[in-house]
């Protein structure tokens, strides 16, 4: 089973590209994630993993996630690798996106998010549109 569920913090906009050959939009952001417990004396440690979201998803995220705001996203594993032009191998893991979620609390989305009551909507890869669940449905 290859399933991932992270909740962080946008480090920057949604990148959005679209695919040469069918002309698929494409999301990619990172989330900065912090980890769980710091070493006495020593800030908390952050992750940051990359998120790639495809089609709708992708096109959801472009249009409401913004750098700062808090999301959850739940997906799969993905490793890659590519050559360069000099040669060099290159090696990723980033997280597909299969659900994506507003993770802000009320009174923060109230203050700062421009959207209103978006804050209570998902994007699922299984749908042509998106579904609106109240946060209790949220799965953390």
């Amino acid at each position: 089973m290859n399933k991932v569920i992270l909740m962080g913090r946008l480090t920057k906009d949604p990148e959005v590209r679209y695919t040469q050959t069918s002309n698929t939009l494409v999301a990619s952001f990172n989330l900065a994630i912090n980890r769980r417990f710091a070493k006495q004396g020593e800030e908390r440690q952050a992750d940051f993993i990359g998120i790639v979201a495809w089609s709708k998803i992708g096109e959801f995220c472009s249009k409401y996630f913004k750098k700062g705001q808090q999301v959850g996203i739940v997906g799969r594993l993905q490793t890659r690798n590519w050559e360069d032009d000099q040669g060099q191998k290159h090696y990723i893991t980033e997280v597909i996106a299969e659900e994506a979620y507003f993770a802000d609390s009320k009174k923060e989305s109230d203050e700062s998010n421009p959207f209103g009551d978006f804050e209570n909507t998902t994007a699922t890869s299984g749908t042509s549109d998106f579904e609106v669940a109240s946060s209790d449905d949220l799965p953390f």
